[in-house]
């Protein structure tokens, strides 16, 4: 199951096991648990302290198997075959359970364990999804360091009739003692902020008692990342504010233009750029959602960033890069049907679509590249673009045009998604050329639109564009002095990634020159005095 490379890796890995541990497998005459007997035998054969039990007739879901550690009480689980973007969790979870520590901090290891529960967590997954490791992961670990909770993941693909009872068309969705508990991408704290509803108002009490900032960065991005470097390399105290550290490329797939890495993938870079900015004395705040930006009243004075938590931060100069967010088509149906079959990450859920019509909306390089991966999932792809030809790139376009379960229609403008009240059942679009009006019978609607800025917590304190973007000069400089802003939020050209480091490494020099200049005079009068 494993090849020789990947066992190598795997076997140096486990060599951290500080406790046995057992694996109890649940498995019936199918090809897919024989794949999953397989990979469980392969994972035996690299250490000594792992064993494996299996055994059929059980009324768990099959395949599946469980990862225990005797004498220890943990309760954790994974439906199906956690290959993919899922292998990680799989590692992580036999070092856990094997008693290898984690490296989350030890207020929230505490915070966890007093949880008093019982939490039964089910979350559903697809192997092609870069979101759902992180939630996969982040209850994995918490059923190993409390009792009171439990958790299976489960491969939505593999157990189609769960997904179709329960309704499920986008991952990762959560359920907390057979509820509806949650859907997308969730980390460790903001899981264990909405079970001690407590925690969050202790936390926002606690950053705002810090003291000021040189610099203060709102957002986690690569143009947030950037900025918070390039000032914490200057000596100045710096804080980075973000509401998930990464921003849009965690929900950024494969990521082949990044100069001098041939290829790598969005979660991989995100978890790079926070490693990086960690070996510096940078202050990082994560879940914080900024609602207000209070100008400085002075000049030398302090700017004040009001968070959605409660908590308010200052600091001298700020650096606005908090990004932007995938486009709407505001349209009836749309957001109704939202998570119903409306999508916007066909990596994450094109999977739950295996067999089934779809539509994708844009015709760039994003919504090119979504209909070639779908292709390869759903029955058809039928690929909408408002204008009179596709815009992306050329390549892309001759793979698509390769594909014989494609459509493509231009000068086509979507105007309704319609369903059966509960799940999408086709949409409505204008023909832009005749003016005639058609409706396709689909099950799916991946929007690839572009991006919308997040910028609306701005309105009035900053000069924004008709299109809600950032206004800055060639130094990343808005319209309030100390106020800086970089990345995708702004109105610099050409959304790509190394634009939006360059811009936010620019946007804090811009700042530490800022700096300079205003605390110059009162250094001068103070030596005069």
């Amino acid at each position: 199951m494993l090849d020789a490379n990947l066992k190598t890796q795997l076997k140096a890995y486990l060599e951290k096991l500080q406790r046995p541990i057992e694996l109890v497998a649940a498995v019936d005459d199918g090809e897919k648990s024989a794949e999953m007997s397989a990979l469980l035998s392969d994972i035996v054969s690299l250490s000594d302290k792992i064993t494996l039990v299996e055994h059929r007739g059980s009324d768990v879901r099959t395949p599946s198997f469980a990862i225990r550690a005797p004498g220890q009480d943990i309760d954790l689980r994974f439906a199906g075959l956690p290959m993919g973007h899922e292998f990680t969790s799989l590692v992580l979870a036999l070092l856990q359970v094997g008693g290898h520590p984690s490296k989350l901090g030890v207020e929230v290891i505490e915070q966890i364990k007093g949880l008093e529960g019982p939490y039964r967590f089910e979350t559903y997954f697809s192997l092609s999804c870069q979101n759902c490791p992180d939630v996969v992961q982040a209850l994995n670990l918490m059923a190993v360091l409390n009792p009171n909770i439990s958790h299976v993941a489960i491969d939505g693909a593999l157990f189609q009739d769960e997904v179709e009872q329960r309704q499920i068309m986008s991952v990762p969705t959560i359920f907390l003692n057979g509820e509806h508990f949650g859907q997308g991408r969730m980390g460790v704290e903001e899981i264990v902020a909405r079970l001690d509803t407590g925690a969050a108002k202790r936390e926002a009490a606690r950053l705002s008692a810090k003291p000021a900032f040189d610099v203060l960065v709102v957002g986690g991005g690569p143009a947030g990342a950037a900025a918070a470097i390039y000032a914490a390399r200057k000596g100045i105290r710096t804080g980075v504010a973000a509401e998930r550290f990464g921003g849009q490329v965690l929900d950024t797939m494969a990521i082949e233009n990044f100069i001098s890495v041939p290829e790598t993938e969005g979660p991989k870079l995100a978890a790079a750029l926070e490693q990086h900015v960690r070996e510096y004395e940078v202050d990082i705040m994560n879940l914080q959602r900024a609602e207000a930006l209070v100008p400085a009243t002075a000049e030398g004075g302090l700017h004040e960033v009001r968070f959605a938590s409660g908590a308010t931060l200052k600091a001298k100069t700020v650096v606005v890069a908090t990004g932007a967010r995938w486009r709407q088509m505001n349209v009836p149906g749309e957001e109704q049907y939202r998570n119903k079959g409306v999508a916007y990450c066909p990596h994450c859920d094109g999977p739950l679509f295996k067999g089934k019509r779809v539509a994708v909306i844009g015709g760039g390089n994003s919504g090119v590249e979504a209909a070639i991966d779908l292709a390869g999932i759903v029955k058809h792809v039928t690929l909408l673009e408002f204008d009179s030809k596709l815009r992306a790139d050329e390549v892309l376009q001759r793979k698509l045009r390769s594909l014989p379960n494609v459509r493509v229609i231009t000068s086509a403008q979507t105007t309704e998604v319609t369903g059966d009240g509960s799940r999408v059942n086709g949409l409505v679009y204008t023909d832009r050329v005749g003016g005639d009006s058609h409706r396709i019978e689909l099950e799916g609607v991946f929007v690839q639109i572009g991006l919308l800025p997040n910028t609306e917590w701005l309105k009035g304190a900053v000069a924004l564009s008709p299109r809600g973007e950032i206004e800055v000069d060639a130094h990343g400089r808005t319209s309030v002095p100390g106020v800086f802003a970089a990345g995708d939020a702004t109105t610099v050209p050409y959304k790509q990634i190394v634009i939006a480091m360059g811009e936010g490494s620019k946007a804090a020099l811009a700042a530490f020159d800022h700096l300079i200049r205003t605390s110059a005079p009162a250094q001068a009068e103070a030596q005069a005095a």
